[in-house]
């Protein structure tokens, strides 16, 4: 997320209701753990907002429960924090939902970083910098109260919500303790290394552990997805040169995850393997664009290799392996949990450089990889539009036109709700695996313009409310966190 498709045009290159740490109330298993999923159906037409912040079909409507520098964050920590990404809810109950919400930022990256709280700072030299907020809404998602869970952490991206009800947030960079970092008049230098996966619990700030899990690896995470048996952890790594890849960390025996995975696991522990998709006469593919549409439905089954040195002291834990070896991608990003398997998102591979010789220019890609079968299936495809390279004219028909799916939530009903981080229009999305994709949002508010058309900051975290009523997701730019009520049942059930 931190690479989005404009950055890459442009460069030329194609406090009430804390629960306590240790008795923290688990999600309910989804309903979306079957393995049905729901067939949905096409919403309304989007309406445009007067207020100008979010178009929604009829019978829909939205709330704003966190704005940039705005709200206040509680017991007088400052203003919520910028750039609003990856999002989960991780407990209900009481008529209360607890979300814990990413920031995608860099020490002094905007004026509003995550503040450094007592309890919750990892790197002292990465001040007004990334880290986490936890928010506790009712059931409808009005804001309650939201406070500081981890501070301190560089390019919070993505994460995934675990069976024992915390959050696990994901550094995308891979910075060495020692570099300095200069932004808007400031100065410093980051004192620890960064790249890693830390645990979020719905606690106060002051009972937090920030504390890097580097059992699973320290390279330009994005997000992850833990296996219910909690065996098996599936992450995902958006990076280039060479492009990224998708890793499986297996616990070692007789381990039973929990809650304060940091000092439970041993920075050695269990072992993490990077993706083989193998074709039908035993070899493997060296990159997910060389499939496309024509492959929907169609299972592959997957193997694992070893990563050398997780900890990448040397050489990044992608370049570790020559081409050809694993499976690699372009923009590994969302990635979700349905009990079953995990639904796995490329974002897009058009530039120059995004694609081995031979394989296909898209605009997207969804994947299913089952747990059990050890099989991934491509389930959802965005072919190439060969106008998205250029930010020109705006598209005449916004609402049927969509690229670069990024975050992944699982409905209640398992079918599957995407945000956008591609060019123009920025929508969420309701799609069917193996079936059609339809608009159910889109960001009216403008950052900026390119060629004199307005460009629209990306949408992120989707995530729904366990009872299906609310849906809350991000604008990163200006950071605002909407909770989406509506007949949701109707339509994706």
């Amino acid at each position: 997320m931190a690479i989005t498709r404009r950055q890459i045009l442009a460069s030329g290159s194609a406090g009430v209701g804390l629960a306590v740490a240790g008795t923290l109330p688990a999600l309910a298993e989804p309903a979306a753990a079957s393995s049905r999923h729901g067939s949905g159906r096409p919403f309304p037409p989007l309406q445009d907002d007067p207020d100008g912040i979010l178009a929604l079909p009829a019978g829909f409507s939205y709330k704003i429960v966190t704005r940039e520098g705005i709200t206040d964050l509680t017991g007088g920590q400052g203003k919520t924090p910028s750039f609003h990404d990856g999002t989960g809810v991780v407990a209900d109950g009481r008529n209360r939902l607890t979300v814990i919400q990413n920031h995608e930022l860099t020490p002094h990256m905007t004026a509003y970083g995550v503040p450094h709280i007592a309890g919750t700072v990892y790197d002292p030299g990465a001040p007004n910098a990334g880290g986490c907020t936890v928010i506790t809404t009712d059931g409808s998602g009005r804001r309650i109260a939201e406070w500081v869970g981890i501070s301190g952490t560089a390019r919070n991206c993505a994460g995934g919500v675990t069976p024992w009800g915390t959050w696990l947030t994901c550094e995308e960079t891979f910075i060495n303790a020692g570099t300095a970092w200069s932004a808007a008049g400031q100065t410093g230098t980051y004192e620890k290394d960064h790249g890693y996966v830390f645990e979020v619990s719905q606690a106060e700030s002051a009972r937090q552990l920030p504390k890097p899990i580097k059992a699973f690896g320290r390279y330009e995470h994005e997000a992850l997805a833990v296996e219910p048996s909690r065996e098996h952890v599936y992450l995902s790594e958006d990076a280039s040169g060479p492009t990224g890849l998708f890793y499986r960390w297996t616990a070692p025996r007789g381990t039973h995850l929990r809650l304060g995975l940091a000092n439970q696991l041993a920075d050695d522990a269990g072992k993490l393997e990077a993706m083989q998709i193998r074709l039908d006469d035993g070899s493997i593919l060296p990159d997910v664009a060389f499939l496309t549409s024509a492959q929907i439905g169609r299972p592959f089954k997957v193997t694992w290799i070893e990563v050398p040195d997780r900890d990448a002291r040397t050489t990044p834990t992608r370049s570790q392996f020559a081409d050809g070896t694993v499976t690699r991608g372009k923009k590994f990003e969302g990635v979700w949990s349905n009990g079953r398997g995990a639904y796995i998102v490329n974002s897009f591979a058009f530039g120059a450089n995004d694609l081995p010789a031979g394989a296909t220019r898209h605009d997207g890609m969804v994947w299913f990889y089952d747990y059990g079968d050890q099989t991934i299936t491509l389930v959802t495809y965005f072919p190439h539009n060969p106008s998205a390279e250029t930010e020109g004219e705006f598209p005449k028909y916004a609402d049927l036109t969509f690229d670069g799916p990024d975050n992944v939530t699982v409905t209640p009903w398992g079918s599957l709700v995407l945000a956008e981080d591609g060019v123009r229009a920025s929508h969420v999305l309701s799609s069917v695996p193996g079936g059609p994709t339809y608009a159910i949002a889109r960001n009216q508010i403008t950052n900026g313009t390119s060629n004199g058309v307005p460009t629209y900051s990306e949408f992120t975290g989707p995530t729904f409310s366990p009872d299906g009523k609310v849906l809350f997701v991000n604008i990163q730019v200006p950071g605002i966190t909407l909770a989406i009520t509506g007949p949701w049942e109707h339509y994706l059930g």
